[in-house]
């Protein structure tokens, strides 16, 4: 290795602190880890950020991606999509259902509800199509060439429910060349993961791309609550998936089409009750990751399955292409789980660990989801000042919800007791236009205009109380529209700095909550919007050896959606804020150190406001609130940060290579941070999760033989262990749920051509 010279590092460190104070740089750096070029400078970042494809340095959005080296190592040891969690600026990704319900925060704005109608703020485009249900966002991730992070609100060209940003995941597709890739890992609690692909020409114009996914890892959590002992009863999962795609290539027209499906049998996230520590936010004493204590443990379980088709059209006329995406998604999943975290109850001959008001056992379910989309767009590729897309856009859902209560200490244990069916039909459409004018040869603006329409139609019909309400049918009819709009402009500074500045608006339609098990009403949000304003800059410094990009951004959002989830009522209400703020920085660096080490670096803050007086929610049962109350014993959420909305994420990478033999030698590291977080909207002691560090570490050997290459690598994720809680469930008692802990692995890949 050669040495890192004293002014390369100073000219980084410089760099990196100049744009930081200087808060003018907007990030759009793709965390990419390719190769450099054989002048060592940074490849070019390609994005499709706005349905062109487009360098990632000249496109005024704020965005960043993940492909190559960066994917790889930190999908390792079988991760689901959280794996991303606190890898990109302003991005944070939870789950209170484990590898199935991802729920996503931009610039801290989510959503924090595990209905299973939740909607969210932050959209998920999968090959160009949005998958709204969250369920539908657990698809596994393999075989993908990138994915874009888009900060800020996307209204224009995405559409609706899209106030935060959007994650755009973009797979590998056909080519004529035949080239593939097989790979296999093996790790802690017997984990195995294995995924591959295969692809090449049929005929002269059609070609063909197979994918699959296949993950496993056995049962490993101990219950030892007195009278239900059960070794390895949680924990595992057998996650399986597959895509097949056809890619037809004519003189001025292409096709493509894609199926794909997922079947998942496994067990929900564990909760833990009592393990945080009365008046701290720390683990009990004596916690032990793989040890519960349970009264329902033996039958937890969670099934997913999902399927989906598209079929995208395009035809180039001239200097137009006109593009025609179709889409289906499905989706099916129960889920059942011992809720509150422990065994017995305050009123029976046992209770624990600690204290336990009631015991809590439910399951969730959807068996039936049906999404349909179609989108149609015109786009003109003229060498001329002026290029525009316009188009039309449709989205219908149909979904059924099943919510379910059973008595885990009845005549039958496990027999149900509560039973909810919810039936909700989606229905919306939008027409879409962007203009891109250039005013000079430096000087690039775009204009967008999107008018939306949203219905939805609602109904709740409780069958069966848990707690005595008797049955109940309940419907609601929510509608809006709305008009979203985004103004920007691109400055060529020089050759190597770009300048932007970006004004967008957006909303989010309507939502409701019908989960109605424990409650005698369905509570509707108000659509909420939002107004982002931002600038930055773009630059590529040290002759191409370095990027420095960052950017600064305030937005006000009005009517915001929020879900009051437990409190000691165990029931979710959706609330309106009057006005929510947020302001900070962004800031995405990459370096060519040496001839053979590179780096990343990224840091973002967010900090962010409710602004509502009257606004006040129910409390947890036994956690220490921090908040002033109300004289309805309701805390006042006035001031109050966003939950799960950490001011500070950050995300260090290296990867050392060098040639060995006749083949190369690699070390990857990456560090990651994001600081504390609250639970939900209310402040308390217990509830504010601790600041979390998660390391990474690879390292493997490399080499080409014949028509094929070898990689043997092993890699740990979380190396220093750290177990914390990343989530709570506050209706009962301090029950939490832990991050992964430590995982060692080993794996083998062959690529052939």
């Amino acid at each position: 290795m050669k040495a890192m010279k004293r002014s390369t590092l100073a000219t980084l460190i410089n760099a990196t602190l100049f744009s930081a104070v200087a808060g003018t740089s907007f990030s759009t750096l793709a965390a990419d880890e390719a190769p450099a070029a054989k002048n060592n400078q940074l490849e070019v970042i390609q994005i499709t950020a706005r349905k062109r494809v487009e360098n990632a340095q000249e496109v005024p959005v704020a965005v960043s991606a993940l492909q190559g080296d960066n994917l790889d190592a930190y999908s390792s040891a079988g991760m689901d999509i959280r794996f991303m969690n606190a890898k990109i600026p302003s991005l944070s990704i939870e789950s209170s259902f484990g590898r199935s319900f991802p729920r996503f925060y931009v610039r801290g704005l989510g959503n924090t509800d595990f209905d299973l109608n939740a909607s969210q703020p932050v959209s998920l485009v999968v090959d160009e199509v949005v998958q709204e249900n969250a369920i539908l966002k657990g698809f596994p991730v393999f075989d993908v060439a990138r994915v874009e992070v888009l900060r800020g609100p996307q209204g224009t060209l995405f559409g609706r429910n899209t106030p935060a940003g959007l994650v755009k995941f973009d797979t590998v597709k056909p080519s004529q060349e035949f080239e593939g890739y097989g790979s296999v890992s093996y790790g802690s609690r017997g984990a195995v993961d294995f995924e591959g692909a295969v692809g090449g020409g049929l005929t002269d114009r059609l070609s063909t791309r197979v994918s699959v996914l296949w993950q496993e890892k056995d049962d490993y959590i101990d219950n030892r609550a007195p009278g239900f002992e059960q070794d390895d009863v949680l924990g595992g999962y057998t996650e399986k998936a597959a895509r097949i795609q056809f890619l037809y290539e004519g003189d001025d027209f292409t096709g493509l089409f894609n199926y794909h499906v997922r079947d998942m049998d496994g067990k929900p996230i564990a909760f833990r009750g009592n393990a945080i520590k009365a008046g701290t936010n720390d683990l009990v004493d004596n916690f032990e990751h793989d040890v519960v204590y349970h009264d329902a443990a033996s039958r937890a379980t969670q099934q997913v399955e999902s399927q989906g088709a598209s079929l995208k059209l395009e035809w180039d006329i001239n200097d137009l292409t006109l593009t025609s995406i179709s889409a289906w998604e499905s989706a099916e999943i129960y889920s059942r789980a011992d809720i509150d975290g422990g065994y017995g109850a305050s009123y029976l001959p046992d209770m624990g660990p600690g204290f336990i008001p009631f015991y809590s056992e439910s399951a969730d379910g959807i068996p039936d989801q049906d999404q349909y989309t179609q989108e149609l767009r015109l786009s003109s590729n003229y060498a001329g000042d002026v290029n525009f897309q316009v188009g039309v856009f449709y989205f219908d859902e149909a979904l059924t919800i099943e919510n379910f209560s059973y008595d885990t200490y009845g005549s039958t244990p496990g027999e149900l007791n509560g039973y909810v069916i919810q039936q909700q039909d989606t229905k919306a459409w939008a027409v879409f236009g962007s203009l891109d004018y250039t005013i000079t040869d430096d000087l690039k603006i775009t204009a967008g205009l999107r008018y939306s329409d949203d219905e939805k139609e609602f109904s709740a019909n409780r069958t069966l109380s848990p707690a005595g309400g008797g049955a109940l049918f309940l419907t609601e009819n929510p509608s809006d529209d709305h008009v979203s709009w985004d103004l920007s402009a691109n400055y060529k500074i020089n050759d190597d700095v770009n300048w932007y500045a970006r004004v967008a608006n957006s909303f989010r339609a309507p939502s409701i909550q019908g989960r109605i098990l424990f409650g005698d009403e369905v509570t509707v949000a108000e659509s909420e919007t939002v107004t982002s304003f931002e600038t930055g800059i773009k630059s590529d410094v040290l002759d191409g050896q370095g990027r420095v990009n960052a950017t600064v951004f305030y937005y006000t959002m009005d009517d915001q959606q929020l879900t009051a989830v437990g409190g000691g009522a165990n029931f979710n209400r959706l609330v309106n804020a009057d006005k929510t703020t947020g302001y900070g920085f962004e800031l995405d660096t990459e370096w060519v150190l040496t001839d053979n080490l590179n780096a990343t670096f990224n840091l973002s803050y967010n900090n962010t406001e409710l602004k509502d007086k009257d606004l006040a929610v129910d409390v947890c049962a036994q956690c220490t609130v921090t908040n002033s109350l109300n004289s309805a014993g309701q805390a006042v959420l006035d001031g109050n940060s966003l939950p799960h909305a950490p001011e500070w994420i950050s995300n260090l990478t290296l990867r050392y290579s060098r040639e060995v033999a006749d083949g190369e030698f690699f070390t990857y590291a990456d560090v990651s941070y994001r600081s504390e977080i609250n639970y939900f909207l209310y402040e308390s002691v217990e509830f504010e999760g601790k600041p979390l560090t998660e390391v990474g570490l690879r390292a493997g050997y490399a080499w080409a033989q014949g028509d094929n290459e070898y990689e043997v690598s092993a890699f740990v994720r979380n190396m220093f262990d750290e177990q914390q809680s990343i989530g709570a469930i506050d209706f009962n008692n301090n029950t939490a749920m832990v991050n992964e802990e430590r995982y060692i692995g080993a794996e083998f890949k062959v690529s052939f051509f």
